[in-house]
């Protein structure tokens, strides 16, 4: 991100440093998953736990090596935690992880947004209580019309953002599921149940059918609401 035109709360989000954060709990929380299940000893996950830890230097070493920035990040894992890091990515595909983390930082936005259109509320609200024997001219194409009052303008503003937060609601539920599937989608090395634990230790749900991926219409979803919040 352009830090001169992102908001701290939305860097500590967005950076490239929070991404990776994310990368890590997720394969910290497969991990766990295989641990539950009895696949990885009690032992060696909590020596994962404990020494689950990334460089972003280092990353860009290996990645020059690798060219594939999850792998890279995968490698360094590995080497920070030592021997249990062998059961780092077990069983998953990349988009297992990238997605998954993708999720859960659509669903941190949306949180970050809706604390944001709180806020705004409030004032238009203030506004509208305050300015309830305001005149003001009212305009159709552009020009002047009958006579408004600025609490009315202000009412109109209220129910686009009430509209526009209800929109987002929806769309955090949309956004905040993830996947660990594998290549194609069809769990061949990690089963649903174990899935649907990841999802549950990370706060989503899981993606019903996945491919590679995390069907785009759920991304596209996220950014037509944030089109028509930014347009109000």
């Amino acid at each position: 991100m352009i830090d001169r035109y992102t908001t701290p709360a939305m860097s500590a989000i967005w950076s490239r440093e929070a991404k990776y954060r994310r990368w890590m709990e997720v394969e910290v929380a497969i991990c766990q998953a295989h641990s539950e299940a009895g696949t990885i000893s009690q032992a060696d996950f909590d020596e994962i736990k404990a020494k689950a830890s990334f460089s972003l230097e280092r990353c860009d070493e290996i990645e020059l090596e690798t060219r594939h920035d999850l792998a890279a990040f995968v490698r360094n894992l590995e080497e920070n935690i030592g021997p249990a890091g062998r059961w780092i990515h077990f069983g998953v595909t990349s988009y297992d992880v990238i997605d998954t983390a993708l999720g859960m930082m659509l669903r941190d936005s949306c949180d970050v947004l809706l604390a944001d259109i709180d806020t705004l509320l409030k004032e238009v609200q203030r506004l509208k209580s305050e300015h309830t024997e305001t005149p003001m001219i009212g305009r159709t194409h552009g020009i002047h019309a009958e006579p408004i009052t600025f609490a009315f303008k202000c009412a109109s503003w209220e129910e686009e953002l009430l509209r526009n937060k209800t929109r987002l609601q929806r769309t955090k539920e949309e956004v905040a599921f993830g996947k660990v599937s594998g290549a194609v989608g069809i769990h061949a090395h990690v089963s649903p149940t174990m899935e649907k634990r990841v999802c549950e230790i990370l706060g989503l749900q899981p993606e019903p059918i996945s491919t590679q991926i995390i069907n785009r219409d759920r991304h596209a979803y996220f950014m037509n609401n944030l089109a028509l919040l930014g347009a109000g």
